[in-house]
C-alpha cells in the first residue's frame, strides 16, 4: 500500500474473534498477571513477547512501534520518552570507550551534548564531517575503531540535505553502522532505510504526533539483529514511551501526509518572499535554487519540508527582535505541530555550541527559525511582515 493508506491505517490488534477497533486502545496498566511462573519467566526472553512490565513493552506502545516500522520500510522499531531518548539508547547500546563516530556538523544540539558528554566520559573520539562528501566521510572513518554514522535527514535549523546515498553506501561498504535522524523529514518526504541506513531515529514530538502535546521518541531497524542488540539496553535506561504519548501519536499519524502537504506548501511560500525581502540577509530552505543542498534534496524528498532558517538584517539583536515580535506565530521550542513556531537558535535549541562550532555548522548568531504551520499563508507572510518591521499586522 502507498504510505497515505499505511498512514491512515495504524497497526491494531484484534479485540476479540473478528473485531477490530477503529481506533488503537489505551492499555495504561504497567504490569500483567500470569498463571505461570514458566510463562511469565519466557515472556520475559525478548522484545516481542507476551506484555509483562511497562517498560519491557505495551499493547499501545507495540502498535506504534508496528506502525513506525512500517511507514519507513523497517524490520523493526523501538518506542522511547523522547527523541533524545531514542538517540541516547540507540548510542549507549552500541558504542564501548574507544569507539570513533562520524557525525554531520550540523545536528540538533540535544545530539551534540550527547555526543560531546560520551567524548568527555569515555573518550568516545567523534569526527565532524560536512555530510556533502562521501570521500570525505571515507577518510574520516578510516580507523578501526569507526562504529557509528551520525546523520540527519533535514539538518536542524539550516535545512542541509546530505548526501544519503552515497554516505550511506560508503557507510555499509566500511562496516559502520549508520543512523539518520529522520524528524524534519518524516516518512513522508524520505525513507532513509531505502537509500541504506541501518537505523532510522525520531522525535515522535514532531511531525509524526503533529500537535505539540506529545513527548516521544522511536528507533526504527533496517535488520531485526540489530533491534535485538538495542532493545536490552533501551530497557536497561528505562526510557521506555508512555502508553498515553504512543496513543496521542497513533492519533496524529493518519493525518500526517495531510499536514505535511500544507507545512511544506505554506514553508515554500514564506521561503520564497523572505528571500527577496529587503529586511532579510539570508534564507536557508532546501527548496530554494540558491540552497547548497538545492541538487541533493530533489533526488532525496518528495517534498523540502516545513522548517524554514532565515537572518535578519542586524545580526543577534534583529534575531531576537524578530521572535519576540511575531504574533500569529509563537515563540516556543520544538517543531512540527499545526501551529507555526519561532526561535533563536543560537542561544536556545543550540546553545551547547560555541561561537566557533556555531560557525562551523552554520548557524548564524541572529539566525531565526521558523517551523511553519498550517494556518493559512497569508496570515503569516502578514506576520512575518509586521515582525520585520515592514507593515503593521493584517492583510494588505
Amino acid at each position: 500500500m502507498e504510505l497515505n493508506t499505511r498512514a491512515v491505517h495504524v497497526v491494531n490488534e484484534p479485540f476479540g474473534e473478528g473485531s477490530w477497533p477503529l481506533s488503537v486502545p489505551l492499555v495504561q496498566s504497567s504490569a500483567f498477571a500470569f498463571d505461570s511462573a514458566a510463562e511469565l519467566a519466557d515472556a520475559m526472553a525478548g522484545p516481542d513477547g507476551r506484555y509483562v512490565y511497562g517498560r519491557r513493552g505495551n499493547p499501545t506502545v507495540r502498535a506504534l512501534e508496528q506502525t513506525l516500522a512500517g511507514l519507513e520500510g523497517g524490520a523493526g522499531a523501538i518506542a522511547f520518552a523522547s527523541g533524545m531518548g531514542a538517540v541516547s539508547g540507540v548510542l549507549l547500546a552500541l558504542l564501548r570507550p574507544g569507539d570513533r563516530v562520524v557525525a554531520q556538523r550540523c545536528l540538533y544540539g540535544g545530539t551534540h551534548a550527547v555526543l560531546g558528554d560520551l567524548a568527555e566520559r569515555y573518550g568516545i573520539e567523534v569526527v565532524r564531517i560536512s555530510g556533502d562528501d562521501p570521500a570525505e566521510f571515507e577518510s574520516a572513518a578510516a580507523h578501526p575503531a569507526t562504529r557509528l554514522l551520525i546523520l540527519e535527514t533535514i539538518a536542524n535549523p539550516t535545512g542541509q540535505v546530505p548526501d544519503l546515498p552515497g554516505l550511506l553506501a560508503a557507510a555499509r561498504a566500511l562496516g559502520v553502522t549508520s543512523v539518520v535522524d529522520n524528524s524534519l523529514a518524516s516518512p513522508v518526504l524520505c525513507r532513509p532505510l531505502e537509500h541504506g541506513a541501518d537505523i532510522v531515529v525520531h522525535s515522535t514530538t514532531k511531525y509524526l504526533s503533529g500537535h505539540s502535546d506529545v513527548l516521544g521518541g522511536a528507533a526504527v531497524f533496517a535488520d531485526e539483529g540489530l533491534r535485538r542488540r538495542v532493545w536490552p539496553r533501551t530497557v536497561e535506561l528505562g526510557a521506555c514511551a508512555d502508553p498515553f504519548a504512543a496513543w496521542l501519536t497513533l492519533r496524529g499519524i493518519p493525518t500526517l501526509p495531510l499536514r505535511m502537504r500544507e507545512h511544506c506548501g505554506n514553508a515554500a511560500v514564506l521561503a520564497a518572499r523572505l528571500e527577496d525581502h529587503p529586511g532579510v540577509a539570508a534564507v536557508h530552505y532546501p527548496g530554494l535554487a540558491g540552497h547548497p543542498s538545492y541538487a541533493v534534496a530533489r533526488t532525496v524528498l518528495s517534498g523540502d519540508g516545513g522548517l524554514l532558517s532565515f537572518e535578519p538584517a542586524g545580526g543577534r539583536e534583529a534575531g531576537r527582535a524578530f521572535v519576540e515580535r511575531v504574533r500569529v506565530a509563537r515563540l516556543a521550542l520544538s517543531l512540527g505541530g499545526v501551529e507555526t513556531l519561532v526561535t533563536h537558535p543560537a542561544s536556545t535549541s543550540h546553545r551547547e555550541l560555541d561561537g566557533e562550532a556555531l560557525e562551523a555548522a552554520g548557524i548564524a548568531p541572529g539566525l531565526v527559525r521558523m517551523s511553519v504551520g498550517i494556518e493559512d499563508v497569508e496570515d503569516l507572510w502578514s506576520d512575518v511582515e509586521q515582525a520585520l518591521g515592514t507593515r503593521p499586522l493584517g492583510r494588505a
